[in-house]
């Protein structure tokens, strides 16, 4: 058995002003609670090089223009930076919801999250990180650098306060001019993204799973048959055996070589996923070398950690040793010999099945390396586990083939993933809300550090409609990673399986993302070497503009603004264009469409573009090279242009040609010409296409050679408005003429029953309710016939009764659209009953019977539940953490004479009145025991809730105006078919003294 080692502060000081130090360069600073504190810290993982977090430099001449505060409390460090009024928040890593953080809270704790909703507070990866953005656009960084569960709280104005287990230090970097600068500071600590090969920067298509040889070809021929572009096709973890690592299915994928070969024949290369589950299982040439080797995460008690996964019983290996590293690397590179372009590393949080936590013990033991924080518990290496995996399987890739960039993808990851991988976002679901959501969640790892990142484009859960289909691959053609993914069970998701219109939508914005590639290539050299971003928000074009501040449905490739309509029912010419100040250039590639984003590149920015090839290596340097121009006010622009192989490592020792290219307007002449060049690399032979943006999608064309001048003769005010005038119309022509996606929205019902768009009526001899089945299944009147009381009388949008599936205000459940499942009338006597179900994505349903008791006429009853429908990949039947909360606002009639009256579980009696508070919360022996009651006095009637109380574990009161809302919480958890979340309550009306 292992012990596991402990560093202890030994200073007595438990809260004050941090103490710091000027590290790596001038404006970073890293914050101690003392010296002591400083000295019991572990060793930092997300930094590139970790004795640089530990080395204080002399050369700074800059302090900290904000000083942090610390507290320790029961083991717990809590950092404060008070901050500017107006300073608005960014980053968190991969967060789900809005784009500006400003008011939230997370969790860093890697969680498999399969169908997420905009309120989940921990998903696949760890960023304690915090862009803070000032109103006069000056930004600051701010790192808890700990591994262990940090809680990120920015809900209190103009503050970040981060709470982990003691000792962490806290690095700032900046104040600086701009984000970017901040995002390049941060590079110099972290490391910047792995230079892609330029393979990884076309279309990937993802399914889980082709299950066959065959169907894979088929999936790579209709590709190039339909003239869709694409460079790679990827396996899902049904190509192995029996889901072990490192094998095939003999009877699928026998020949993995030859199939291979086949594909790199037809311009593909090919991506196999690799789990960290390895199957307990003698005879199996993974488990017999690992165990040999001793290389598995331990229990407590010092032997192998078993925990089911996709084989079934399986250890788990301990990537906090170099040993254990070095152990995967070969294999890895063992595995590459059959084909392997790449590899994609799932379920590394590490997922676990058949348990709540969804994951490992904490009390698991890592035996790691002295440099990593040595032999420590889970709860310390949880976070970078998947990020040590990912670093493993990069080095086995560079051993395999040092003369070729690997490329790996990862689910879990911490802030330095982006040293050796990419990202997605995770299990997401084919919803409007997720489309939306996929740009900022994004743009937030950009903004973390992480450039090369992507969503599954159309959802991986659930059914894609043609439009949302559509919507999604045409603004998420041009995002950094670029991948189309569903789950099993679900209607194929191919660019071509929505029908002819949104296939041609598919058809354009991939071939606009190809024609882009030479842009968005150059964009990765600049990330690669010098840690700027790839897709950066709108604000960036302006950070002082605080209109900026919150778009969401625009994104930035270096100066090329792209702007999409997320909305269902709008167009993107019916989405107000929010821009930012100074020159900006509407243009196409004569390709525009509805459903397409328009695109403006920013006065002063030359950007290359290519031809439309159907996959990378379709391209030659001696192809035609065009430029688009967009001048400043000034009559200038500059840009860059990023060449070399595409792949290996050449660039780094010279084999590469960096090109700037600018233009000038003199004497109505604009020139564009070759200004510098850096790199070994010849310039190839090709011709050079200018085209010089006008606005309105007008532009002036010239061709010349590369390397030399290219002049364009600007025509007079009048003429270019002429020109002007003439592709607004003909661009108007193409937006009229375009064939348009079918606005095909379904909604199924279980059972057949229709959604009604009528309020469905129930009454009893005492009750009378009202129920809109299309908004949340929400209950907008309540009436006690005996008295005429109205308890609430909701709006279809606000108040009346309603239930959530998460801890969030307003998270999935209170707006969905519900269906009918049964509606029996009251009959000889039989209790009236009405059924509805609401999908609230992953799976997941919320149930809700609303009854009235046959035996009981003064009663009715809510029997709510959220209930595992179908639960996919990755979670084993257990969804992400979930919690029910039941949600109704009652009127207050007299709410000076109304308060809250109950008997807590602890025998103590409560009067809990307006003027106690906006909001109470009961939790523990504080709840009431079984039920509360809302008194009115001038009525002389209380209305009684019951519920049963092992069933809420927190009940929450909201005083609003005029109103109060009684909340039951279950607890938070996931949920699967055999543990679904219920909460059972009835309401009655009783006079009162």
């Amino acid at each position: 058995m292992s012990e596991v080692e402990g560093i202890t502060a030994t200073s007595d000081k438990k809260s004050g002003k941090m103490v710091f130090e000027t590290i790596i360069e001038d404006g970073i600073f890293r914050f101690d609670c003392s010296a002591d504190h400083r000295n019991a810290v572990f060793p930092s993982l997300s930094f590139v090089n970790p004795k640089d977090r530990d080395t204080p430099i002399m050369s700074g001449h800059k302090v900290p223009s904000h000083i942090p505060t610390f507290e320790c409390v029961r083991g717990q460090q809590i950092v404060q930076i008070e901050l500017p009024l107006g300073t608005s928040f960014y980053g968190t890593g991969e967060v789900s919801g809005k784009l500006e953080r400003t008011g939230k809270r997370v969790f860093t704790w890697n969680t498999d999250a399969y169908g997420y909703g905009s309120g989940t507070t921990s998903l696949y990866q760890s960023h304690p990180w915090v862009l803070a953005v000032f109103l006069s656009g000056e930004a600051l960084g701010v790192l808890a650098d700990t591994t262990r569960r940090c809680e990120i709280d920015l809900r209190e104005e103009s503050t970040i306060k981060f709470v982990a287990p003691q000792s962490y230090p806290v690095i700032t970097f900046g104040p600086f001019e701009l984000p970017t600068d901040v995002l390049v500071s941060l590079s110099h600590a972290v490391g910047t993204v792995f230079m892609p090969p330029k393979w990884a920067l076309g279309y990937h298509q993802c399914r889980w799973s082709y299950y066959s040889e065959a169907r894979v070809l088929e999936i790579a021929k209709t590709f190039r048959q339909k003239g869709m572009p694409c460079d790679v096709i990827w396996m899902d973890i049904d190509y192995m055996d029996g889901f072990r690592c490192f094998t095939f299915d003999q009877e699928r994928f026998p020949d993995p070589k030859t199939l291979v070969a086949e594909l790199h024949q037809a311009g593909f290369k090919a991506i196999w996923m690799l789990d960290p589950g390895i199957k307990r299982e003698e005879g199996y040439f993974v488990y017999d070398s690992g165990s040999e080797r001793d290389i598995w995460i331990q229990t407590a008690d010092g032997k192998p950690f078993v925990g089911e996964v996709w084989p079934g019983p399986c250890v788990f290996p301990d990537f906090t040793q170099s040993r254990t590293r070095s152990w995967w690397a070969n294999l890895v590179k063992d595995f590459i010999s059959n084909g392997v372009d790449g590899i994609w590393n799932d379920m590394n949080e590490p997922a676990i099945f058949k348990t709540v936590t969804k994951t490992m013990p904490e009390s698991n033991v890592h035996r790691g390396d002295i440099e990593f924080g040595g032999c420590q518990n889970h709860l310390h290496y949880h976070n970078v586990y998947g990020m040590l995996m990912a670093r493993s399987t990069y080095e086995g890739m560079k051993l395999a083939n040092e003369n070729r960039r690997p490329f790996v993808l990862t689910r879990a990851g911490f802030i330095g993933s982006q040293r050796n991988a990419a990202t997605w976002t995770g299990d997401n679901l084919s919803t409007w809300e997720h489309l939306h959501m996929s740009i900022s969640m994004v743009l937030q790892l950009g903004l973390s550090g992480q450039p090369l990142s992507g969503p599954d484009i159309g959802g991986f859960a659930g059914n894609a409609t043609p439009k949302l289909f559509g919507r999604w691959m045409a603004f998420g053609a041009l995002f950094p990673f670029s991948r189309g993914h569903s789950e099993t069970g679900t209607v194929d998701h191919e660019p071509w399986s929505f029908g002819e219109e949104c296939e041609e939508v598919c058809r354009l914005a991939l071939k606009r993302r190809y024609r882009l590639l030479p842009h968005i290539y150059t964009l990765f050299y600049m990330a690669h070497t010098r840690g700027t971003p790839v897709a950066s928000p709108t604000f960036f074009a302006d950070p002082k503009d605080p209109r900026l501040r919150t778009l969401e449905n625009s994104f930035m490739l270096g100066p090329l603004l792209i702007y999409s309509s997320t909305a269902n029912d709008l167009d993107r010419d019916q989405v107000q264009h929010v821009l930012p100040k100074g020159i900006w250039l509407d243009f196409d590639f004569e390709d525009s469409h509805p459903d397409l984003p328009a695109l403006y590149l920013q006065g002063g920015s030359i950007i290359p573009f290519g031809p439309a090839i159907q996959h990378v290596g379709q391209a030659k340097p001696t192809d035609d090279l065009s430029l688009l121009v967009a001048l400043d006010e000034h009559g200038k622009a500059e840009g860059f242009l990023f060449e070399d192989d595409g792949d290996g490592y050449d660039f780094t020792r010279g084999g590469y040609l960096l090109t700037t290219y600018v233009a000038e307007l003199v004497s109505s002449v604009v020139t564009v010409k070759v200004s510098r060049t850096e790199g070994s690399w010849k310039r190839p032979k090709r011709r050079l296409h200018v085209q010089l943006l006008l606005g309105g999608y007008a532009m002036l064309d010239a061709w010349g050679v590369d390397g030399e001048e290219i002049q364009i003769t600007v025509p007079s005010e009048n003429d270019v408005s002429k020109l002007v005038s003439i592709s607004a119309k003909q661009y108007k022509i193409r937006i009229e003429t375009a064939k348009r996606i079918p606005d095909v929205e379904k909604v199924s019902g279980v059972k057949g029953v229709e959604v009604s768009k009528t309020p469905i009526e129930l009454k009893s001899g005492v009750w009378a309710l009202k129920v809109v089945p299309w908004i949340g299944g929400k209950i907008i009147s309540m009436e006690h016939l005996p008295s005429g009381i109205q308890w609430f009388q909701g709006k279809v949008e606000v108040n009346g009764y309603e239930e959530y599936s998460g801890t969030e205000y307003r998270s999935a459940g209170c707006t969905e659209e519900y269906t009918v499942i049964e509606r029996d009338l009251q009959q000889a006597g039989e209790q009236e009953s009405l059924m509805l179900e609401g999908d609230v994505g992953g799976g997941l349903v919320i149930e809700r019977q609303i009854s009235f008791p046959k035996d009981s006429s003064n009663i009715f009853c809510i029997d709510s539940g959220i209930v595992a429908r179908k639960v996919g990949a990755g979670s084993a039947g257990f969804s992400r953490l979930v919690c029910l909360r039941v949600h109704p606002v009652f009127t207050l009639l007299h709410p000076t004479e109304s308060y809250v009256y109950f008997t807590s579980i602890d025998g103590s009696k409560h009067e809990v009145w307006p003027e106690f508070g906006e909001e109470t919360t009961y939790e523990g022996d504080l709840r009431p025991n079984g039920e509360w009651m809302l008194v009115d006095r001038c009525l002389g009637l209380g209305l009684i809730n019951r519920f049963k109380i092992s069933e809420v574990y927190k009940c929450l009161i909201h005083w609003g105006t005029g109103t109060v809302n009684l909340e039951l919480w279950s607890e938070d958890r996931p949920v699967s078919k055999e543990l679904p979340l219920r909460i059972s309550h009835e309401y009655e009306v009783r006079r009162i003294a």
